[in-house]
């Protein structure tokens, strides 16, 4: 009993001694305790050679590239950005902007940058502006949608001023056809644009009635609507549309009117200063302009009588209807601009 005792206990000191000169496989450094899959790869004997002389397991050698090859990846990859654009400027060219698909796209993409110049105010105001969050839900839309508008004011009345008063497409001594038939894409392709706008705005409008606007903004954006589509289908009397247009030059400072009322700026000196470059841009752009457009009418009148007639009707109703409106609101700009001044005073 004593023997077997002694080597029982010889054999329990040979196996803890066993145990410790036990040789550990090295773990690969890259291996992480939160990857036990790897960590348990790593301790598997991969052959009888020394741990030095085994690789580590799973490590991937990076050899650096050289010059040439890496010229030649920049090249082949100039050379497929060019292959694109050149295939994007074919598409834009053959279908979004020729002739029988220019004024669909056209209002399709109009309507999607009123949404992105929507979607883009709400980011912006939510961000610089801290009263923005406390106005209401309507108030929230009406800010939204008027700095739409702002954008496709810009957008139209720098297309427009470009097109009447820089290009050649509708002077006197470029082109032979009457001035009422004159056209091209770009002009048609900017008065598409203006028709998604009127379209979605009229959307908006109608929706929140009469949040945004009453009856006659529901009449102005309707027969804006009209005539623009017309004349961008037609070709027809595309000069008149684009003096018409002009006149949306006076729409961003109106916005800023109401931007600074609602942010509590009524009394400061910008609301005042705004206040009176409404008044001269709307004395320049929506009267004086118009009378030019009349008398152009009168001075072309042989030419605008060979246009069709809905076309000729349009061209007398809606600027008149326009003019008429424009007045009655320059009245109330008038006296909403004394009324400041007295105060001021």
């Amino acid at each position: 009993m004593t023997h077997g005792a002694r080597g029982k206990g010889e054999r329990i000191k040979i196996s803890r001694t066993r145990r410790r000169r036990r040789p550990r496989q090295p773990r690969h450094p890259s291996t992480s305790s939160w990857f036990p899959v790897w960590g348990f790869l790593a301790t598997i004997p991969r052959s009888s050679a020394p741990p030095s002389v085994v690789p580590p397991p799973l490590r991937c050698r990076r050899r650096p590239l050289s010059s040439q090859l890496r010229c030649e990846i920049f090249q082949n990859l100039v050379m497929a950005l060019k292959f694109y654009r050149y295939q994007a400027e074919l598409l834009v060219k053959d279908y979004l902007l020729a002739g029988p698909y220019i004024s669909y796209t056209s209002v399709l993409g109009g309507i999607f940058l009123c949404k992105m110049a929507y979607d883009f105010t709400q980011f912006i105001s939510s961000f610089y502006f801290k009263g923005y969050n406390s106005l209401t839900k309507i108030q929230r839309i009406d800010w939204n949608n008027r700095g739409m508008s702002s954008i496709h004011a810009i957008f139209v009345a720098i297309m427009s001023i470009y097109l009447v008063f820089c290009s050649d497409l509708f002077s006197d001594n470029s082109i032979n056809l009457p001035i009422t038939f004159r056209s091209s894409s770009l002009s048609t392709f900017g008065l598409g644009v203006s028709v998604g706008y009127f379209l979605a705005d009229l959307a908006m409008i109608v929706w929140s009635y009469p949040s945004l606007g009453g009856m006659e903004y529901v009449l102005h954006h309707t027969l804006s609507v009209i005539a623009v589509a017309y004349t961008m289908l037609s070709g027809e009397g595309q000069f008149y549309t684009y003096l018409v247009l002009i006149s949306e030059i006076t729409t961003p400072g109106i916005n800023l009117r109401w931007f600074l009322d609602t942010a509590g700026m009524k009394r400061s000196k910008a609301y005042l200063v705004n206040g009176a470059m409404v008044f001269l841009a709307w004395l320049v752009a929506r009267i004086l302009l118009f009378i030019y457009l009349f008398y152009h009418i009168f001075l072309h009148y042989d030419q605008v009588r060979q246009m069709h007639s809905f076309g000729y009707l349009l061209i007398f109703v809606v600027p008149s209807a326009l003019a008429i409106m424009n007045i009655i609101w320059f009245g109330k700009i008038l006296k909403g601009l004394r009324k400041a001044l007295s105060k001021g005073k």
